[in-house]
């Protein structure tokens, strides 16, 4: 069942924030690319990249971690994949935090 509202709200994320350039998963198990432009589809930061080539992801996890979301992350994609004991409120939760936190890379 949360599976189905991360299919639902996850997409409507990509729609609020220009540096998403891609969703996909299934059930509790999802990606979000992160982009430099959508059109190009320009990883946000370089394959492999390290330092301050890796800024602005790290500046995104930096920010859902002081509000108490923990983001896994490789490279330019969000690994979005919660216990599979999530509740509806601490789903809701996390995707409000990672909402807000996207506007440091937007």
């Amino acid at each position: 069942a949360m599976g189905e509202v991360l299919a639902e709200e996850l997409p409507r994320l990509q729609d609020r924030h220009a540096s998403i350039g891609e969703v996909r998963g299934k059930g509790l198990f999802w990606g979000i690319e992160l982009v430099r432009d959508r059109e190009t589809r320009e990883p946000l930061v370089p394959f492999n990249a390290t330092g301050e080539a890796f800024a602005p992801v790290a500046k995104l996890a930096k920010a859902a971690m002081e509000r108490g979301l923990y983001l896994m992350t490789h490279w330019n994609v969000i690994i979005v994949a919660p216990p599979l004991t999530i509740t509806r409120d601490e789903l809701d939760e996390g995707l409000g935090v990672l909402d807000e936190v996207l506007s440091v890379v937007d």
